[in-house]
Protein backbone atom coordinates (compact mmCIF):
# COMPACT_ATOMS: atom_id res chain seq x y z
CA UNK A 1 0.00 0.00 0.00
CA UNK A 2 2.92 2.36 0.81
CA UNK A 3 4.48 1.71 -2.61
CA UNK A 4 1.25 2.75 -4.31
CA UNK A 5 1.00 5.96 -2.28
CA UNK A 6 4.64 6.86 -2.92
CA UNK A 7 4.27 6.17 -6.67
CA UNK A 8 7.11 3.65 -6.63
CA UNK A 9 9.80 6.03 -5.29
CA UNK A 10 12.93 3.82 -5.15
CA UNK A 11 15.68 6.25 -4.14
CA UNK A 12 17.67 4.95 -1.12
CA UNK A 13 17.65 6.86 2.14
CA UNK A 14 20.63 9.18 2.68
CA UNK A 15 21.14 8.15 6.32
CA UNK A 16 20.53 4.37 6.37
CA UNK A 17 20.48 3.45 2.66
CA UNK A 18 17.17 1.55 2.93
CA UNK A 19 14.33 1.82 0.39
CA UNK A 20 11.26 1.85 2.62
CA UNK A 21 9.30 5.06 2.13
CA UNK A 22 5.92 5.97 3.56
CA UNK A 23 3.71 9.06 3.75
CA UNK A 24 3.08 11.08 6.87
CA UNK A 25 -0.17 12.90 7.69
CA UNK A 26 1.30 15.98 6.00
CA UNK A 27 1.95 13.93 2.84
CA UNK A 28 5.73 14.09 3.38
CA UNK A 29 8.02 11.18 2.56
CA UNK A 30 9.79 9.55 5.53
CA UNK A 31 11.92 6.45 5.90
CA UNK A 32 10.27 3.68 7.90
CA UNK A 33 13.67 2.33 8.94
CA UNK A 34 15.32 5.44 10.44
CA UNK A 35 12.32 7.87 10.31
CA UNK A 36 14.26 10.35 8.22
CA UNK A 37 11.98 12.98 6.63
CA UNK A 38 12.90 14.29 3.17
CA UNK A 39 11.68 17.31 1.21
CA UNK A 40 9.75 15.22 -1.33
CA UNK A 41 5.95 15.48 -0.98
CA UNK A 42 3.01 13.88 -2.77
CA UNK A 43 1.21 16.13 -5.22
CA UNK A 44 -2.53 16.63 -4.77
CA UNK A 45 -4.95 17.49 -7.54
CA UNK A 46 -7.66 19.94 -6.48
CA UNK A 47 -10.82 18.02 -7.39
CA UNK A 48 -13.12 20.99 -6.73
CA UNK A 49 -11.19 23.18 -9.13
CA UNK A 50 -11.35 20.43 -11.77
CA UNK A 51 -15.10 20.06 -11.40
CA UNK A 52 -15.81 23.80 -11.48
CA UNK A 53 -13.51 24.98 -14.23
CA UNK A 54 -13.16 21.63 -16.08
CA UNK A 55 -9.76 22.85 -17.30
CA UNK A 56 -6.21 22.76 -15.95
CA UNK A 57 -3.88 25.47 -17.19
CA UNK A 58 -0.49 23.88 -16.44
CA UNK A 59 0.99 20.44 -16.04
CA UNK A 60 3.54 19.78 -13.33
CA UNK A 61 6.98 18.70 -14.50
CA UNK A 62 7.37 16.30 -11.59
CA UNK A 63 4.24 14.48 -12.82
CA UNK A 64 5.86 13.83 -16.19
CA UNK A 65 9.07 12.77 -14.50
CA UNK A 66 7.25 10.34 -12.24
CA UNK A 67 5.36 8.72 -15.15
CA UNK A 68 8.48 8.29 -17.29
CA UNK A 69 10.74 7.31 -14.42
CA UNK A 70 12.12 3.80 -14.87
CA UNK A 71 10.52 3.42 -18.30
CA UNK A 72 11.57 3.94 -21.86
CA UNK A 73 10.11 5.54 -24.96
CA UNK A 74 8.46 3.00 -27.24
CA UNK A 75 6.33 2.81 -30.37
CA UNK A 76 3.11 0.86 -30.88
CA UNK A 77 4.72 -1.35 -33.52
CA UNK A 78 7.24 -2.48 -30.88
CA UNK A 79 4.36 -3.70 -28.75
CA UNK A 80 2.93 -5.69 -31.64
CA UNK A 81 6.38 -7.10 -32.32
CA UNK A 82 6.52 -8.42 -28.76
CA UNK A 83 3.08 -10.00 -29.21
CA UNK A 84 4.07 -11.67 -32.48
CA UNK A 85 7.25 -12.97 -30.89
CA UNK A 86 5.32 -14.60 -28.05
CA UNK A 87 2.75 -16.07 -30.43
CA UNK A 88 5.51 -17.52 -32.62
CA UNK A 89 7.27 -19.03 -29.61
CA UNK A 90 4.01 -20.63 -28.47
CA UNK A 91 3.36 -22.17 -31.90
CA UNK A 92 6.92 -23.47 -32.19
CA UNK A 93 6.52 -24.99 -28.73
CA UNK A 94 3.41 -26.81 -29.99
CA UNK A 95 5.38 -28.47 -32.78
CA UNK A 96 5.49 -25.95 -35.63
CA UNK A 97 8.70 -25.84 -37.66
CA UNK A 98 11.30 -23.51 -36.06
CA UNK A 99 11.61 -21.69 -39.41
CA UNK A 100 8.15 -20.30 -38.72
CA UNK A 101 9.59 -17.84 -36.20
CA UNK A 102 13.12 -17.25 -37.44
CA UNK A 103 12.44 -16.91 -41.15
CA UNK A 104 8.84 -16.72 -42.35
CA UNK A 105 6.98 -14.71 -39.69
CA UNK A 106 9.96 -12.44 -39.05
CA UNK A 107 10.34 -11.74 -42.80
CA UNK A 108 6.62 -11.03 -43.11
CA UNK A 109 6.82 -8.61 -40.19
CA UNK A 110 9.82 -6.74 -41.60
CA UNK A 111 8.11 -6.56 -44.98
CA UNK A 112 4.97 -5.18 -43.34
CA UNK A 113 6.95 -2.47 -41.53
CA UNK A 114 8.65 -1.55 -44.78
CA UNK A 115 5.47 -1.48 -46.88
CA UNK A 116 3.67 0.66 -44.31
CA UNK A 117 6.78 2.89 -43.94
CA UNK A 118 7.06 2.39 -40.20
CA UNK A 119 10.60 1.00 -40.27
CA UNK A 120 13.32 -0.31 -42.63
CA UNK A 121 12.95 2.80 -44.79
CA UNK A 122 14.88 6.04 -45.11
CA UNK A 123 11.80 8.23 -44.56
CA UNK A 124 9.45 6.62 -42.05
CA UNK A 125 6.02 8.18 -41.88
CA UNK A 126 6.07 8.59 -38.10
CA UNK A 127 9.09 10.89 -38.28
CA UNK A 128 7.71 13.13 -41.04
CA UNK A 129 4.27 13.69 -39.54
CA UNK A 130 3.09 14.93 -36.22
CA UNK A 131 0.58 12.87 -34.24
CA UNK A 132 -3.02 13.84 -34.79
CA UNK A 133 -4.41 16.28 -32.26
CA UNK A 134 -7.48 14.72 -30.72
CA UNK A 135 -9.70 17.33 -29.15
CA UNK A 136 -12.27 16.50 -26.50
CA UNK A 137 -15.00 16.60 -29.13
CA UNK A 138 -13.30 14.19 -31.52
CA UNK A 139 -14.83 10.80 -32.22
CA UNK A 140 -11.79 8.58 -31.47
CA UNK A 141 -11.34 10.01 -27.98
CA UNK A 142 -14.98 9.64 -27.10
CA UNK A 143 -14.80 6.04 -28.29
CA UNK A 144 -11.75 5.51 -26.08
CA UNK A 145 -13.50 6.91 -23.04
CA UNK A 146 -16.52 4.69 -23.55
CA UNK A 147 -14.36 1.60 -23.94
CA UNK A 148 -12.10 2.46 -21.04
CA UNK A 149 -15.03 2.99 -18.67
CA UNK A 150 -15.51 -0.70 -17.97
CA UNK A 151 -11.77 -1.40 -18.07
CA UNK A 152 -10.40 0.73 -15.31
CA UNK A 153 -13.30 2.25 -13.47
CA UNK A 154 -13.59 6.04 -13.97
CA UNK A 155 -14.14 7.34 -17.46
CA UNK A 156 -11.96 10.39 -16.97
CA UNK A 157 -8.71 9.60 -18.76
CA UNK A 158 -7.77 13.06 -19.97
CA UNK A 159 -5.07 15.48 -18.95
CA UNK A 160 -4.95 19.08 -20.07
CA UNK A 161 -2.00 20.90 -21.51
CA UNK A 162 -1.10 24.57 -21.19
CA UNK A 163 -2.89 25.54 -24.41
CA UNK A 164 -6.19 24.19 -23.12
CA UNK A 165 -6.51 21.27 -25.54
CA UNK A 166 -7.22 17.87 -24.06
CA UNK A 167 -5.67 14.60 -25.11
CA UNK A 168 -5.65 11.11 -23.71
CA UNK A 169 -2.36 10.06 -22.18
CA UNK A 170 -0.55 6.98 -23.42
CA UNK A 171 2.66 5.18 -22.65
CA UNK A 172 3.57 4.85 -26.32
CA UNK A 173 4.70 7.76 -28.46
CA UNK A 174 2.53 7.26 -31.55
CA UNK A 175 -0.75 5.99 -30.09
CA UNK A 176 -2.56 9.04 -31.51
CA UNK A 177 -2.13 7.73 -35.06
CA UNK A 178 -4.29 4.70 -34.25
CA UNK A 179 -7.24 6.90 -33.28
CA UNK A 180 -7.57 8.68 -36.58
CA UNK A 181 -9.68 6.56 -38.93
CA UNK A 182 -8.26 8.08 -42.11
CA UNK A 183 -4.69 7.69 -40.89
CA UNK A 184 -5.31 4.13 -39.72
CA UNK A 185 -6.82 3.04 -43.05
CA UNK A 186 -4.31 4.82 -45.27
CA UNK A 187 -1.29 3.46 -43.42
CA UNK A 188 -2.79 -0.01 -42.82
CA UNK A 189 -1.82 0.06 -39.16
CA UNK A 190 -1.58 -3.16 -37.18
CA UNK A 191 -4.33 -4.42 -34.86
CA UNK A 192 -4.75 -7.40 -32.55
CA UNK A 193 -6.76 -9.52 -35.05
CA UNK A 194 -4.09 -8.82 -37.66
CA UNK A 195 -1.46 -10.49 -35.48
CA UNK A 196 -3.39 -13.75 -35.83
CA UNK A 197 -3.85 -13.07 -39.55
CA UNK A 198 -0.08 -12.67 -39.98
CA UNK A 199 0.52 -15.94 -38.11
CA UNK A 200 -2.08 -17.61 -40.33
CA UNK A 201 -0.31 -16.45 -43.49
CA UNK A 202 3.03 -17.73 -42.18
CA UNK A 203 1.49 -21.12 -41.37
CA UNK A 204 0.01 -21.32 -44.86
CA UNK A 205 3.37 -20.43 -46.40
CA UNK A 206 4.98 -23.37 -44.59
CA UNK A 207 1.92 -25.57 -45.32
CA UNK A 208 1.64 -26.53 -41.67
CA UNK A 209 -1.22 -28.74 -40.52
CA UNK A 210 -2.62 -25.96 -38.29
CA UNK A 211 -5.64 -24.50 -40.03
CA UNK A 212 -7.29 -21.22 -39.14
CA UNK A 213 -9.89 -23.00 -36.98
CA UNK A 214 -7.06 -24.78 -35.16
CA UNK A 215 -5.30 -21.48 -34.57
CA UNK A 216 -8.42 -19.88 -33.11
CA UNK A 217 -9.02 -22.93 -30.92
CA UNK A 218 -5.47 -22.71 -29.56
CA UNK A 219 -6.08 -19.03 -28.83
CA UNK A 220 -9.33 -19.83 -26.98
CA UNK A 221 -7.49 -22.43 -24.87
CA UNK A 222 -4.80 -19.83 -24.02
CA UNK A 223 -2.10 -21.99 -25.63
CA UNK A 224 -1.33 -19.11 -28.02
CA UNK A 225 -1.19 -15.71 -26.25
CA UNK A 226 -3.79 -13.23 -27.40
CA UNK A 227 -6.26 -12.39 -24.62
CA UNK A 228 -4.75 -9.84 -22.21
CA UNK A 229 -1.34 -10.36 -23.78
CA UNK A 230 -0.30 -6.86 -22.66
CA UNK A 231 0.24 -8.29 -19.18
CA UNK A 232 3.42 -9.93 -20.47
CA UNK A 233 4.99 -6.69 -21.68
CA UNK A 234 8.41 -5.91 -20.17
CA UNK A 235 8.55 -3.59 -17.19
CA UNK A 236 10.39 -0.97 -19.24
CA UNK A 237 7.35 -0.53 -21.48
CA UNK A 238 4.79 1.53 -19.63
CA UNK A 239 1.28 0.48 -20.66
CA UNK A 240 -0.97 3.45 -20.00
CA UNK A 241 -4.27 5.03 -20.99
CA UNK A 242 -4.73 5.12 -24.74
CA UNK A 243 -2.69 1.92 -25.21
CA UNK A 244 -5.51 -0.01 -23.55
CA UNK A 245 -7.75 0.39 -26.60
CA UNK A 246 -5.00 -0.63 -29.03
CA UNK A 247 -3.75 -3.75 -27.24
CA UNK A 248 -6.76 -4.78 -25.19
CA UNK A 249 -8.24 -8.10 -26.33
CA UNK A 250 -10.94 -9.63 -24.16
CA UNK A 251 -12.70 -11.56 -26.95
CA UNK A 252 -11.51 -13.84 -29.72
CA UNK A 253 -12.14 -12.59 -33.27
CA UNK A 254 -14.39 -14.60 -35.57
CA UNK A 255 -13.18 -16.86 -38.35
CA UNK A 256 -14.40 -14.49 -41.06
CA UNK A 257 -12.68 -11.51 -39.43
CA UNK A 258 -9.25 -13.16 -39.32
CA UNK A 259 -9.68 -14.63 -42.81
CA UNK A 260 -10.47 -11.22 -44.31
CA UNK A 261 -7.56 -9.64 -42.45
CA UNK A 262 -5.26 -12.34 -43.84
CA UNK A 263 -6.37 -11.58 -47.39
CA UNK A 264 -5.91 -7.85 -46.77
CA UNK A 265 -2.43 -8.29 -45.33
CA UNK A 266 -1.34 -10.52 -48.20
CA UNK A 267 -2.24 -7.77 -50.66
CA UNK A 268 -0.46 -5.13 -48.57
CA UNK A 269 2.72 -7.22 -48.39
CA UNK A 270 2.48 -7.94 -52.15
CA UNK A 271 3.47 -11.56 -51.58
CA UNK A 272 4.24 -13.90 -54.42
CA UNK A 273 2.36 -17.14 -55.04
CA UNK A 274 2.25 -19.44 -52.02
CA UNK A 275 3.72 -22.95 -52.27
CA UNK A 276 1.22 -25.31 -53.96
CA UNK A 277 -1.11 -27.44 -51.84
CA UNK A 278 -0.48 -30.96 -53.18
CA UNK A 279 -2.42 -34.11 -52.39
CA UNK A 280 0.15 -35.04 -49.75
CA UNK A 281 -0.25 -31.71 -47.97
CA UNK A 282 -2.32 -31.82 -44.81
CA UNK A 283 -4.24 -28.75 -45.97
CA UNK A 284 -5.65 -30.65 -48.95
CA UNK A 285 -9.43 -31.16 -48.65
CA UNK A 286 -8.98 -34.91 -49.16
CA UNK A 287 -6.85 -35.33 -46.03
CA UNK A 288 -8.76 -32.74 -44.02
CA UNK A 289 -12.06 -34.46 -44.79
CA UNK A 290 -10.65 -37.76 -43.49
CA UNK A 291 -9.76 -36.06 -40.23
CA UNK A 292 -13.28 -34.63 -39.82
CA UNK A 293 -14.88 -37.98 -40.76
CA UNK A 294 -13.02 -39.64 -37.90
CA UNK A 295 -14.01 -36.93 -35.44
CA UNK A 296 -17.69 -37.09 -36.50
CA UNK A 297 -17.78 -40.92 -36.16
CA UNK A 298 -18.65 -41.46 -39.83
CA UNK A 299 -17.59 -44.54 -41.88
CA UNK A 300 -14.21 -44.62 -43.56
CA UNK A 301 -15.87 -45.79 -46.78
CA UNK A 302 -17.50 -42.39 -47.04
CA UNK A 303 -14.10 -40.91 -47.80
CA UNK A 304 -13.96 -42.37 -51.32
CA UNK A 305 -17.29 -40.69 -52.13
CA UNK A 306 -16.05 -37.43 -50.65
CA UNK A 307 -12.98 -37.59 -52.90
CA UNK A 308 -15.26 -38.12 -55.91
CA UNK A 309 -17.19 -34.97 -55.00
CA UNK A 310 -13.90 -33.08 -54.65
CA UNK A 311 -12.89 -34.28 -58.11
CA UNK A 312 -16.27 -33.42 -59.66
CA UNK A 313 -16.13 -29.90 -58.26
CA UNK A 314 -12.48 -29.45 -59.37
CA UNK A 315 -11.50 -28.53 -55.81
CA UNK A 316 -8.35 -30.65 -56.04
CA UNK A 317 -6.70 -28.55 -58.73
CA UNK A 318 -3.55 -26.60 -57.92
CA UNK A 319 -4.96 -23.44 -59.45
CA UNK A 320 -7.90 -23.64 -57.05
CA UNK A 321 -6.00 -24.49 -53.87
CA UNK A 322 -2.86 -22.39 -54.31
CA UNK A 323 -3.14 -18.79 -53.14
CA UNK A 324 -1.52 -16.13 -55.32
CA UNK A 325 -1.98 -12.59 -53.92
CA UNK A 326 -0.53 -11.06 -57.08
CA UNK A 327 -3.35 -12.51 -59.20
CA UNK A 328 -6.48 -10.38 -59.30
CA UNK A 329 -8.94 -13.29 -59.15
CA UNK A 330 -7.01 -15.43 -56.66
CA UNK A 331 -8.90 -16.23 -53.45
CA UNK A 332 -7.54 -17.33 -50.10
CA UNK A 333 -9.46 -20.58 -49.68
CA UNK A 334 -11.01 -21.69 -46.38
CA UNK A 335 -9.49 -25.18 -46.49
CA UNK A 336 -11.04 -26.41 -43.24
CA UNK A 337 -14.54 -25.12 -43.99
CA UNK A 338 -14.39 -26.51 -47.53
CA UNK A 339 -13.48 -29.98 -46.28
CA UNK A 340 -16.43 -30.02 -43.86
CA UNK A 341 -18.75 -28.61 -46.55
CA UNK A 342 -17.80 -31.40 -48.97
CA UNK A 343 -18.69 -34.00 -46.29
CA UNK A 344 -22.10 -32.40 -45.76
CA UNK A 345 -22.77 -32.31 -49.52
CA UNK A 346 -21.83 -36.02 -49.74
CA UNK A 347 -24.25 -36.84 -46.91
CA UNK A 348 -26.98 -34.97 -48.78
CA UNK A 349 -26.22 -36.96 -51.91
CA UNK A 350 -26.49 -40.24 -50.00
CA UNK A 351 -29.32 -39.57 -47.56
CA UNK A 352 -30.86 -36.33 -48.93
CA UNK A 353 -31.29 -35.02 -45.33
CA UNK A 354 -34.83 -33.76 -45.88
CA UNK A 355 -36.29 -35.30 -42.65
CA UNK A 356 -37.88 -38.14 -44.64
CA UNK A 357 -35.55 -40.07 -46.92
CA UNK A 358 -32.77 -40.55 -44.38
CA UNK A 359 -35.17 -42.11 -41.85
CA UNK A 360 -36.67 -44.46 -44.46
CA UNK A 361 -33.16 -45.67 -45.27
CA UNK A 362 -32.56 -46.18 -41.55
CA UNK A 363 -35.69 -48.32 -41.26
CA UNK A 364 -34.54 -50.47 -44.17
CA UNK A 365 -31.15 -50.94 -42.54
CA UNK A 366 -32.88 -51.99 -39.31
CA UNK A 367 -35.12 -54.44 -41.15
CA UNK A 368 -32.09 -56.20 -42.60
CA UNK A 369 -30.89 -56.95 -39.09
CA UNK A 370 -34.25 -58.58 -38.30
CA UNK A 371 -34.62 -60.87 -41.35
CA UNK A 372 -36.49 -64.16 -41.18
CA UNK A 373 -34.74 -67.38 -40.28
CA UNK A 374 -34.23 -68.42 -43.94
CA UNK A 375 -31.08 -66.36 -44.59
CA UNK A 376 -30.56 -65.19 -41.06
CA UNK A 377 -26.86 -65.94 -40.90
CA UNK A 378 -25.95 -64.02 -44.06
CA UNK A 379 -28.50 -61.20 -43.99
CA UNK A 380 -28.13 -60.37 -40.32
CA UNK A 381 -24.39 -60.35 -40.73
CA UNK A 382 -24.67 -57.92 -43.65
CA UNK A 383 -27.26 -55.81 -41.88
CA UNK A 384 -25.17 -55.43 -38.72
CA UNK A 385 -22.35 -53.96 -40.80
CA UNK A 386 -24.59 -51.48 -42.58
CA UNK A 387 -24.43 -47.83 -41.57
CA UNK A 388 -27.66 -46.40 -40.14
CA UNK A 389 -28.09 -42.66 -39.95
CA UNK A 390 -30.57 -43.01 -37.11
CA UNK A 391 -28.11 -44.98 -34.99
CA UNK A 392 -25.36 -42.49 -35.82
CA UNK A 393 -27.59 -39.65 -34.63
CA UNK A 394 -28.50 -41.48 -31.40
CA UNK A 395 -24.80 -42.03 -30.60
CA UNK A 396 -23.39 -38.64 -31.56
CA UNK A 397 -26.17 -36.41 -30.17
CA UNK A 398 -25.56 -37.14 -26.42
CA UNK A 399 -21.80 -36.82 -26.89
CA UNK A 400 -22.31 -33.51 -28.70
CA UNK A 401 -24.46 -32.12 -25.89
CA UNK A 402 -21.90 -33.12 -23.26
CA UNK A 403 -19.07 -31.59 -25.28
CA UNK A 404 -20.98 -28.32 -25.62
CA UNK A 405 -21.59 -28.23 -21.87
CA UNK A 406 -17.90 -28.82 -21.22
CA UNK A 407 -16.96 -26.01 -23.61
CA UNK A 408 -19.40 -23.61 -21.91
CA UNK A 409 -18.07 -24.55 -18.47
CA UNK A 410 -14.45 -24.03 -19.51
CA UNK A 411 -15.32 -20.69 -21.12
CA UNK A 412 -17.16 -19.59 -17.98
CA UNK A 413 -14.10 -20.36 -15.85
CA UNK A 414 -11.75 -18.43 -18.12
CA UNK A 415 -10.31 -15.17 -16.81
CA UNK A 416 -11.24 -12.69 -19.54
CA UNK A 417 -10.48 -9.51 -17.60
CA UNK A 418 -6.84 -8.56 -17.17
CA UNK A 419 -5.30 -9.22 -13.76
CA UNK A 420 -3.01 -6.26 -14.23
CA UNK A 421 -5.27 -3.18 -14.36
CA UNK A 422 -4.70 -0.56 -17.01
CA UNK A 423 -4.32 2.89 -15.49
CA UNK A 424 -6.17 5.32 -17.72
CA UNK A 425 -5.54 8.33 -15.47
CA UNK A 426 -3.03 8.96 -12.69
CA UNK A 427 -5.71 10.88 -10.86
CA UNK A 428 -7.73 7.71 -10.35
CA UNK A 429 -4.82 5.31 -9.92
CA UNK A 430 -5.51 4.67 -6.23
CA UNK A 431 -9.20 3.99 -6.88
CA UNK A 432 -8.44 1.55 -9.69
CA UNK A 433 -5.91 -0.40 -7.62
CA UNK A 434 -8.29 -0.53 -4.68
CA UNK A 435 -11.09 -1.92 -6.87
CA UNK A 436 -8.73 -4.54 -8.25
CA UNK A 437 -7.74 -5.66 -4.74
CA UNK A 438 -11.40 -5.94 -3.75
CA UNK A 439 -12.18 -8.05 -6.84
CA UNK A 440 -9.24 -10.36 -6.20
CA UNK A 441 -10.23 -10.78 -2.57
CA UNK A 442 -13.82 -11.64 -3.51
CA UNK A 443 -12.62 -14.14 -6.12
CA UNK A 444 -10.32 -15.88 -3.66
CA UNK A 445 -13.09 -16.06 -1.02
CA UNK A 446 -15.55 -17.46 -3.55
CA UNK A 447 -13.08 -20.08 -4.73
CA UNK A 448 -12.43 -21.09 -1.11
CA UNK A 449 -16.14 -21.51 -0.42
CA UNK A 450 -16.82 -23.28 -3.72
CA UNK A 451 -13.80 -25.55 -3.36
CA UNK A 452 -12.50 -24.85 -6.87
CA UNK A 453 -9.02 -23.92 -7.98
CA UNK A 454 -8.60 -20.23 -8.72
CA UNK A 455 -6.14 -20.91 -11.52
CA UNK A 456 -7.28 -22.98 -14.49
CA UNK A 457 -4.57 -25.05 -16.10
CA UNK A 458 -4.41 -24.77 -19.91
CA UNK A 459 -5.85 -27.79 -21.69
CA UNK A 460 -3.91 -29.98 -24.07
CA UNK A 461 -4.01 -29.19 -27.81
CA UNK A 462 -5.95 -32.26 -28.91
CA UNK A 463 -6.75 -32.50 -32.62
CA UNK A 464 -10.02 -34.41 -32.06
CA UNK A 465 -12.97 -33.44 -29.90
CA UNK A 466 -14.38 -36.95 -29.46
CA UNK A 467 -13.03 -40.43 -28.76
CA UNK A 468 -14.99 -43.27 -30.36
CA UNK A 469 -14.42 -46.91 -29.47
CA UNK A 470 -14.63 -49.41 -26.63
CA UNK A 471 -12.36 -47.58 -24.21
CA UNK A 472 -13.64 -46.61 -20.79
CA UNK A 473 -13.47 -42.87 -21.44
CA UNK A 474 -14.87 -43.16 -24.98
CA UNK A 475 -17.81 -40.98 -26.01
CA UNK A 476 -19.57 -43.90 -27.71
CA UNK A 477 -19.12 -46.94 -29.95
CA UNK A 478 -17.22 -46.46 -33.19
CA UNK A 479 -19.04 -46.55 -36.55
CA UNK A 480 -15.91 -46.15 -38.67
CA UNK A 481 -16.05 -49.67 -40.11
CA UNK A 482 -19.71 -49.61 -41.14
CA UNK A 483 -20.70 -50.37 -44.73
CA UNK A 484 -22.45 -48.02 -47.18
CA UNK A 485 -23.32 -50.65 -49.79
CA UNK A 486 -27.04 -50.24 -49.07
CA UNK A 487 -26.85 -46.64 -50.35
CA UNK A 488 -25.42 -47.71 -53.73
CA UNK A 489 -26.97 -49.78 -56.53
CA UNK A 490 -25.02 -51.56 -59.28
CA UNK A 491 -26.06 -50.74 -62.83
CA UNK A 492 -23.64 -52.43 -65.18
CA UNK A 493 -20.10 -51.62 -64.17
CA UNK A 494 -21.01 -48.47 -62.26
CA UNK A 495 -22.48 -47.93 -58.83
CA UNK A 496 -25.24 -45.33 -58.62
CA UNK A 497 -26.85 -43.71 -55.62
CA UNK A 498 -30.13 -45.10 -54.31
CA UNK A 499 -31.22 -41.52 -53.60
CA UNK A 500 -32.15 -40.02 -56.97
CA UNK A 501 -33.02 -36.48 -55.87
CA UNK A 502 -31.09 -33.60 -54.35
CA UNK A 503 -32.31 -30.39 -52.78
CA UNK A 504 -30.45 -27.14 -52.27
CA UNK A 505 -31.21 -23.60 -51.19
CA UNK A 506 -31.63 -20.74 -53.59
CA UNK A 507 -28.38 -19.67 -55.23
CA UNK A 508 -28.65 -15.96 -54.57
CA UNK A 509 -26.48 -13.60 -56.55
CA UNK A 510 -25.93 -10.74 -54.11
CA UNK A 511 -23.52 -7.89 -54.51
CA UNK A 512 -20.65 -8.15 -52.05
CA UNK A 513 -21.19 -4.69 -50.60
CA UNK A 514 -24.96 -5.11 -50.19
CA UNK A 515 -24.99 -8.77 -49.16
CA UNK A 516 -25.77 -9.75 -45.57
CA UNK A 517 -26.14 -12.94 -43.61
CA UNK A 518 -29.23 -14.73 -44.98
CA UNK A 519 -28.92 -17.80 -42.72
CA UNK A 520 -31.02 -16.50 -39.75
CA UNK A 521 -33.97 -15.90 -42.10
CA UNK A 522 -33.37 -19.17 -43.92
CA UNK A 523 -32.77 -21.45 -40.93
CA UNK A 524 -36.44 -22.03 -39.89
CA UNK A 525 -37.27 -23.33 -43.39
CA UNK A 526 -34.38 -25.81 -43.58
CA UNK A 527 -34.78 -29.52 -42.67
CA UNK A 528 -33.95 -30.20 -39.05
CA UNK A 529 -31.52 -33.00 -39.84
CA UNK A 530 -29.52 -30.74 -42.13
CA UNK A 531 -29.41 -28.04 -39.42
CA UNK A 532 -28.23 -30.64 -36.89
CA UNK A 533 -25.42 -31.79 -39.20
CA UNK A 534 -24.43 -28.15 -39.69
CA UNK A 535 -24.36 -27.71 -35.91
CA UNK A 536 -22.18 -30.80 -35.47
CA UNK A 537 -19.49 -29.73 -37.93
CA UNK A 538 -19.65 -26.08 -36.87
CA UNK A 539 -18.88 -27.26 -33.32
CA UNK A 540 -15.97 -29.38 -34.55
CA UNK A 541 -14.55 -26.39 -36.41
CA UNK A 542 -15.47 -23.72 -33.88
CA UNK A 543 -17.30 -21.55 -36.43
CA UNK A 544 -20.88 -20.38 -36.78
CA UNK A 545 -23.47 -22.35 -38.70
CA UNK A 546 -23.93 -19.44 -41.11
CA UNK A 547 -20.26 -19.52 -42.12
CA UNK A 548 -20.36 -23.25 -42.75
CA UNK A 549 -23.65 -23.08 -44.67
CA UNK A 550 -22.12 -20.44 -46.92
CA UNK A 551 -19.32 -22.84 -47.86
CA UNK A 552 -21.85 -25.64 -48.47
CA UNK A 553 -23.67 -23.40 -50.95
CA UNK A 554 -20.38 -22.67 -52.74
CA UNK A 555 -19.64 -26.40 -53.10
CA UNK A 556 -23.16 -27.02 -54.39
CA UNK A 557 -22.76 -24.27 -56.96
CA UNK A 558 -19.56 -25.84 -58.23
CA UNK A 559 -21.19 -29.29 -58.30
CA UNK A 560 -24.51 -28.33 -59.92
CA UNK A 561 -23.71 -25.24 -61.96
CA UNK A 562 -20.16 -26.11 -62.93
CA UNK A 563 -21.02 -28.28 -65.96
CA UNK A 564 -23.77 -26.00 -67.21
CA UNK A 565 -21.52 -22.96 -67.11
CA UNK A 566 -18.73 -24.75 -68.94
CA UNK A 567 -21.20 -26.07 -71.54
CA UNK A 568 -22.56 -22.57 -72.19
CA UNK A 569 -19.06 -21.21 -72.69
CA UNK A 570 -18.28 -23.92 -75.25
CA UNK A 571 -21.62 -23.59 -77.05
CA UNK A 572 -21.45 -19.81 -77.59
CA UNK A 573 -18.75 -19.84 -80.29
CA UNK A 574 -20.50 -22.76 -82.04
CA UNK A 575 -23.72 -20.76 -82.32
CA UNK A 576 -21.84 -17.83 -83.81
CA UNK A 577 -20.19 -20.07 -86.40
CA UNK A 578 -23.56 -21.54 -87.44
CA UNK A 579 -25.08 -18.12 -87.95
CA UNK A 580 -22.10 -16.93 -89.94
CA UNK A 581 -22.13 -20.06 -92.14
CA UNK A 582 -25.82 -19.78 -92.92
CA UNK A 583 -26.04 -18.23 -96.44
CA UNK A 584 -29.71 -17.48 -96.13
Amino acid sequence: MDEELTDGYKEPCVQCGAVAWALSDGLQFFCKNCHNVIERTQEIVDVSTYLLNNRISTLSRSYKKTEREGGQQWMVCEGFQIILKRQAEALVGLGVCPQFKTNVLWDFWKLYLQKTRQAYTRAPVSSTRNPVDLSSESEPESAFLSEASDLSGPTSASVYSSDGKSSVCSGSLDAAYYFDGKERRSRHLMSMPRTLALCHLALLWLREAITLTDLLRLVSKRLVPYVNVHEHFPEEIRFFGRDAVIFRAETIPSYTKVHMESLHLAKILQLSAFPPVSQNCLLHPGLLSLRYLMDANLPYRLHSLVCQVIEKTAMDKDCFLTFDPSASKSILQCYDLQAAAVIIVTLKLLFKLDDQVEWSFSRKAKEKTQESDQDKKEESKQGSKMFSLRRWYMIVQPALEQAREREELVEAKQQWKAKKPVIASVKHKTVVLKRRRVVEQLQSNFCTLAGSDPEQQPSSPFTFHFLWGKEEDADGPSLHNKDLSGMLVKEGREKLLVNKTYWHTDFRHCHKQNCWNHFPDLEPTLPRMYVWVLGLFSFLLGVSEAELHKEVVKVEQRLILGKTLSDKRTQKPQRKRKRAADPV
